[in-house]
């Protein structure tokens, strides 16, 4: 595919365009691996891919500081890979396989880990926007500068706890961002037809919570706003709302044909945004790259997705004793 033309945006160097573009890339490739494998019948339950959506997420952690907490939907393997959790123990997960980063037992909705400052993928929609909260009160009280990433979709956005979250953010002035990643449809339902206001960043008005909305296609817009709004939560000014304009190419899960909307809308998407193209295109009108580099690259993604599906297959069932680890009675 030939290069999109683009222009370099200034204070970005070849090194960091390098990294969003292997990033995005290893999210892309493993999403798609773990597609295979559902069709293959080795991963269970449900299974929701952020295929487009890479540049959100990728962005957002080159504005995270050390110590900095995330938290999001079932919608999460994304968010797992950009915060550093090893692509074998989440592939093992996503299989139910002991191997996994919660011991097989949480799935492809509710992985953890507390080493990476991941606290979950959450599968009640909405639910995750009140623990993101907590979680930034719990940093304001310990004044240790940290602020919480809490991702929701633009479904999630017209749930009443998001509300109630924002009341108490803005009124204890917590070090919070609350994402809203607006892929334009909660399930099948396009955003006109279930939102009265579509300018979800605008949905903080009423508790002065400052908003805008970003390109969530465009990976160096994302992080340049995701910096803009964690300086204004590590100020001690409160919550701050993103609402990233994205679009996911897959269905809402891997049981969604998704029906309710044109091949040739998610084509024009592809074709015209795609978060990924846009950065090579970055790296080769910039002679910062070559075909033959980023075809290297490809490869060795290519390889450590191989095995994490390798390592995932060959890991052995949870014992049935692990029925009774890590529950409280």
């Amino acid at each position: 595919m030939a290069a999109r033309k683009s222009a370099k945006k200034p204070n970005t160097s070849k090194e960091e365009l390098l990294g969003y573009y292997r990033e995005m890339l290893l999210i892309r490739r493993f999403e798609e691996k773990a597609g295979q494998l559902y069709g293959m019948g080795l991963i269970g339950g449900f299974c929701h891919l952020y295929i487009g959506q890479e540049a959100v997420v990728v962005g957002l952690e080159a504005a995270a500081k050390e110590g900095d907490k995330r938290l999001t939907s079932y919608r999460d393997h994304g968010h797992m890979l950009a915060c550093g959790m090893d692509p074998k123990g989440v592939m093992a997960e996503l299989t139910g396989r002991s191997g996994g980063l919660s011991k097989g037992k949480g799935g492809s909705m509710h992985m953890f880990s507390k080493e990476a400052h991941f606290y979950g993928g959450h599968g009640i929609v909405g639910a995750q926007v009140p623990i993101g909260t907590g979680l930034a009160f719990a940093d304001k009280y310990k004044e240790n500068g940290g602020v919480t990433f809490t991702y929701f979709g633009d479904g999630a956005a017209n749930q009443g706890q998001v509300y109630e979250s924002f009341n108490m953010a803005a009124l204890w002035q917590l070090p919070v961002i609350y994402v809203i990643e607006n892929n334009q449809y909660a399930m099948g339902t396009a955003v006109k037809r279930a939102s009265s206001m579509p300018d979800m960043f605008k949905r903080g008005e009423s508790f002065s919570i400052p908003g805008e909305a970003v390109d969530g296609m465009d990976v160096l817009a994302v992080k340049e706003a995701g910096q803009k709004a964690a300086d204004h939560c590590r100020a001690g000014k409160g919550p701050y709302i993103l609402e990233m304009k994205t679009y996911r190419y897959r269905g809402h899960s891997m049981s969604d044909p998704a029906k309710y909307r044109t091949r040739e809308e998610v084509q024009k998407m592809r074709e015209d945004h795609d978060a990924i193209e846009s950065v090579r295109a970055l790296l080769l009108n910039g002679k910062h790259a070559t075909e033959d580099d980023l075809k290297a690259i490809d490869k060795e993604i290519k390889a450590i997705v191989n095995d994490s599906a390798e390592f995932a297959k060959e890991s052995p069932l949870p014992a049935v004793e692990e029925l009774w680890t890590d529950i409280y009675a």
